[in-house]
């Protein structure tokens, strides 16, 4: 719409567009943004940031101490991403 378009370019964004009529183009992005969702926002008082350099730590921190490092995925067999890619190459080293 008009209104998002002109939010996301007031915040210096981009908005991002998929292919037409296809509900799986952004699946694997948009389960990270509800995980984060879920478990980094709905924690927060009042479920706000006093300011966007807050916001940006505490996602950061969140992706790199434990989503990436400790979360286990169902989509990758019950192993965090960070094991899921140190399996992988592992496995194309042996190859």
């Amino acid at each position: 719409s008009y209104q998002l378009e002109r939010e996301l370019r007031r915040h210096g964004a981009l908005a991002s567009m998929g292919s037409v009529a296809d509900c799986y183009d952004n699946a694997m992005a948009e389960s990270v943004f509800a995980t984060i969702e879920c478990e980094l926002f709905d924690q927060q008082p009042r479920g706000r940031f006093e300011t966007r350099r807050q916001a940006k730590l505490a996602v950061f921190d969140y992706l790199e101490t434990f989503y990436n490092p400790r979360r286990r995925h169902s989509s990758l067999g019950q192993v965090s991403p960070a094991r899921f890619e140190q399996a992988h190459t592992a496995r194309k080293a042996a190859a």
